[in-house]
């Protein structure tokens, strides 16, 4: 009889995160069954699933019960930043691993967390790379009220300053509040080159949605001419928000669908096999398959559920995924990965504009970031622009 290994899921599949969190539990849920169905391992990964819905608390008290009684030693889990923070302790204390999926703000590094997710130079640094020189730097910046919003805004500030652009505005809305009709009404007013989004749940949608009626009623808010970016949105949101309302608008990502690797074809098959042929795959689904298989491949190569012998297998090895080739840093525990910049279009999918050619390794404190360089970028891009603004230049008589 093959060995049972207990895994923690702790996802909210209900209120705020509901969209997200669903998508990266099934996600989940296939690595399960797929390594379970394999005879190349020795044991099976049996899930340990809870629903913390919007309670912060439950974050805390669900991350205790797992590990503490239910005998788990790994969880896969958490979507925002506010609770991966709430069960930091627990994890910390019981000297555990939580699996974490998710884009993120960066300025952490935990070694009982593995951190799969996108940190600011492997999301808003290629999407600004992408979008200043295309349309201009001056940008609105929006957040629900939690420090994902507050942090990535703060950095995105300091880029646009390092170019020489401004932040035309700069609000926050409470986490899920669908009131942002004051957002739309500064925005016309203020006129931004684009607006970065960082809402999360209902707000994001009825964001997109209020900002399709005003681009109808005024063709300067059109996406051709001045569009939303993001960090977070993916294809999981895609129904949720309707392809009109997200159509002509950016997103970065570390995954698309749309990818033609052979690994990718097959994740999607199964899913679609699994949940239905209409279903999206997204990068929370994508990551969180992928943080179960490395988990079990590394216990496997390890022979051990250990943490410390499964920490040490994952940074020896580079893991094969539908995410591209994945390395875990000894010092950071954070992934290099493979950024992406995606413009949603007619075909109603997400298409890909830019790539990155190799995994960029993750820099959570912007130590090794060349802030230089990325200036140099963006201006040299400019200067261009102006020197043939001027060559086509006539004189009128």
């Amino acid at each position: 009889m093959k060995q049972v290994i207990r895994v923690g899921i702790l996802l909210s599949t209900s209120g705020t995160d509901q969209v997200i969190g669903k998508a990266a539990l099934n996600g989940a849920l296939l690595a399960f069954e797929e390594i379970n169905t394999d005879l190349g391992y020795e044991f099976e990964l049996e899930p340990v699933i809870r629903d913390p819905g919007d309670s912060l608390e439950k974050f805390s008290a669900y991350a205790e019960e797992l590990l503490a009684e239910e005998g788990c030693q790994q969880i896969i889990g958490t979507a925002t930043s506010s609770s991966r923070k709430e069960v930091i302790p627990a994890i910390e204390k019981h000297d555990a691993l939580l699996w974490y999926c998710f884009p993120y703000e960066g300025f952490e590094s935990c070694e009982n967390i593995v951190y799969i997710g996108a940190t600011p130079n492997q999301h808003i640094v290629p999407l600004f790379r992408h979008i200043i020189p295309r349309y201009g730097r001056n940008a609105y910046l929006t957040g629900s009220n939690y420090i994902w919003g507050w942090e990535t805004n703060r950095v995105a500030r300091e880029l646009l300053m390092a170019v020489g652009g401004q932040v035309l505005g700069e609000k926050y809305v409470p986490i899920n509040s669908p009131d942002i009709a004051h957002l739309i009404d500064e925005i016309a007013a203020k006129k931004p080159d684009f607006i970065l989004n960082n809402l999360i749940g209902l707000s994001s949608y009825e964001f997109y949605k209020a900002y399709e009626d005003l681009g109808r009623s005024n063709p300067l808010f059109d996406p051709a001419n001045c569009p939303i970016i993001s960090c977070n949105v993916t294809e999981c949101e895609i129904e949720t928000i309707s392809p009109s309302a997200l159509h002509g608008h950016y997103t970065t990502s570390i995954y698309f669908e749309n990818e033609h690797a052979e690994l990718n074809r097959s994740f999607v098959t199964s899913l679609r096999e699994m949940l239905g042929p209409h279903c999206h795959s997204s990068a929370f689904m994508a990551s969180a398959y992928s943080a179960v298989h490395m988990l079990a491949d590394a216990i496997r190569d390890c022979g051990s559920e250990d943490v410390k012998s499964v920490r040490k297998s994952l940074y020896v090895r580079c893991f094969d995924s539908v995410l591209g080739p994945i390395q875990i840093d000894q010092i950071t525990n954070h992934a290099a990965l493979l950024p992406q910049v995606a413009k949603f279009d007619q075909t109603q999918r997400f298409c890909i504009v830019a790539t990155s050619t190799q995994p960029v390794e993750a820099d959570p404190y912007f130590v090794k970031f060349d802030a230089e360089a990325f200036t140099c970028d963006i201006n040299q891009h400019f200067a261009r622009q102006a020197s043939s603004d001027f060559r086509n230049l006539r004189v009128v008589k």
